[in-house]
């Protein structure tokens, strides 16, 4: 391709070389830079692509893409040279253009927020697999291309990540790309020049606050509300104290959801009377008359909403923030004209891995597994099952090595605050101890006078939680989520505990145990 026809959406200046210079690919790692490539000189936190200009020229880099003008001194005559007031955003317009704007034949739904953010884009998700739609994914857990799993290195990938993935949804036939965006990738225009059909606003609160992310709870938020302004529609929590300064400069038709029966008249959105008084406002979608699923070893959530959809809902993912994802949830879907019969099928067959993920083992107690591995996904969590009443709460877990030892006190003093019994066990000690780790955690635990036990063999303490069941029981198996793997002295051993589950209950039938 023409580096003309790279650059068409992007503002540059042609320092040196010609604009019909072909480039067959973008770099912006110079160990990968080979010939007929372009080198865009990308700064981070800790490194400045800048620095390695004589690598890429060295490796055959036919074009050079710079912030900085005076860096092109030491760049040879015959390579092209172009000044960008920011090379992301000169990798997202030239990544676009290099895979064929494959997000403009995609319908584009982005998530920000707090929370949220990964469970709402698999319900999404399938509710549109659900009326018969092909949809790709992208988020914390990595990337679905139809039934197909990739990894991912962030939450949000970089741009021309993004859009080759966008492209290879684009060839499988995909009509819909569901993803996160997070903040940093909003702060590094990641997702620069794609303008989302919608964009939707979970909640907010303090997160990625410190080094190498956030400087501030304002930046933070202003990086959120970056979305509002590069979607056509946005889909905000009107329940969330922080929506309007989400909203502040959007440049997108807004609509609006709601767990409250009327939503309080407060500036956006607000109907004029003819007094000039606002009158009081109801949301899009409001939900109602919730109430808590319990039943056969599963737990969810049912409610009944109304405004643009009129119908009663269920969803078998526990917690009151289930109902939240739901309203997103069915708000996009309705919009793009699925009907309530299909939306509320679908939902009723939500399970998202790994995020309050519930395995029917017995009808008798409750196993559930989920990701959460700090001290507030942990209570959160905990919080949500204790809304069911549990007769007792057990929750196995261990710490991950070669991290902050904070985050094992923290996580034994919430559990042993809110758990009847903790069994300690194997997370991804890495170079650590798993002794060593569970020892910090019963720190914690000492300041509640947390109950526990320590089964260093993660297999080990999920079949002593499940033969000592007792009815009414919820074992949560906290840390591993979504992973298949667990990470000891540098070596990645394969672990699932949805097969260790599996092997554990065959084993009891084969009276192994």
């Amino acid at each position: 391709m023409k580096l003309e026809q790279l650059c068409r959406e992007l503002e540059f200046t042609c320092l040196r070389g010609s604009m019909e210079t072909e480039v067959r690919d973008l770099i912006y790692d110079s160990r990968k830079a080979a010939e007929n490539t372009a080198f865009v000189c990308m700064v981070g936190a800790l490194t400045d692509g800048h620095r390695y200009i004589g690598d890429a020229v060295e490796k055959g880099a036919s074009v050079i893409v710079l912030e900085r003008e005076e860096e092109a001194v030491q760049i040879p005559d015959g390579i092209t040279v172009l000044r960008v007031p920011s090379a992301r955003r000169a990798l997202a317009f030239m990544s676009a253009a290099l895979f064929g704007y494959p997000d403009r034949r995609l319908v584009t739904i982005g998530l920000t927020g707090t929370k949220g953010k990964t469970t709402t884009t698999y319900m999404i998700k399938k509710v549109l697999e659900t009326a018969g739609k092909k949809v790709g994914l992208i988020g914390t857990i990595g990337v679905l291309i139809g039934d197909e799993q990739f990894p991912s290195k962030n939450t949000t990938p970089e741009s021309y990540e993004l859009h080759r993935m966008f492209a290879a949804m684009v060839e499988a036939g995909c009509e819909y790309v569901v993803m996160e965006v997070s903040s940093q990738g909003l702060k590094l225009d990641r997702t620069a020049g794609v303008e989302f059909d919608y964009g939707v606003y979970t909640n907010l609160s303090p997160d990625h606050i410190g080094p190498g992310e956030h400087a501030s709870f304002e930046e933070y938020m202003e990086c959120k509300s970056l979305l509002f302004r590069q979607c056509r529609v946005g889909i905000v929590n009107r329940d969330d104290g922080y929506w309007q300064e989400i909203l502040k400069g959007h440049t997108c038709a807004v609509r609006m959801f709601s767990a409250a029966k009327e939503a309080e008249c407060q500036g956006f959105g607000a109907q004029e009377r003819g007094d000039g008084r606002c009158e009081r406002k109801t949301a899009d979608l409001v939900a109602s008359d919730i109430g808590f699923i319990k039943e056969g070893g599963r737990l969810g959530m049912h409610f009944r909403v109304d405004g643009c959809m009129e119908c009663e809902a269920k969803v078998h993912i526990p917690g009151r923030f289930s109902v939240y994802n739901s309203l997103v949830t069915m708000l996009v879907c309705h919009l793009e004209g699925i009907s309530d019969a299909v939306i509320s099928d679908g939902l009723s067959k939500v399970q998202v891995r790994g995020r309050v993920e519930m395995l029917p083992v017995s009808k008798e107690y409750y196993l559930i597994i989920d990701y959460a591995h700090n001290e507030v996904s942990t209570r959160s969590v905990l919080t949500t099952l204790q809304e069911y009443h549990p007769k007792r709460l057990i929750c196995v877990y261990g710490g991950g090595g070669d991290r902050s030892k904070l985050r094992r006190y923290d996580m034994g003093e919430v559990t042993g605050e809110m758990a009847d019994l903790c069994v300690l066990t194997c997370d991804n000690p890495r170079s650590e101890e798993i002794r060593d780790i569970n020892n910090d955690i019963k720190v914690g635990l000492a300041k509640n006078n947390g109950a526990y036990i320590e089964i260093d063999d993660r297999k080990e303490a999920i079949a002593y939680c499940i033969t000592n069941a007792r009815p009414g029981d919820m074992i949560v198996l906290l840390g591993k989520g979504h992973e298949d793997y667990q990470e000891i002295r540098g070596v990645k051993y394969h672990f699932d505990e949805r097969e260790a589950v599996a092997e554990i209950l065959d084993e009891i039938k084969e009276g192994k145990r």
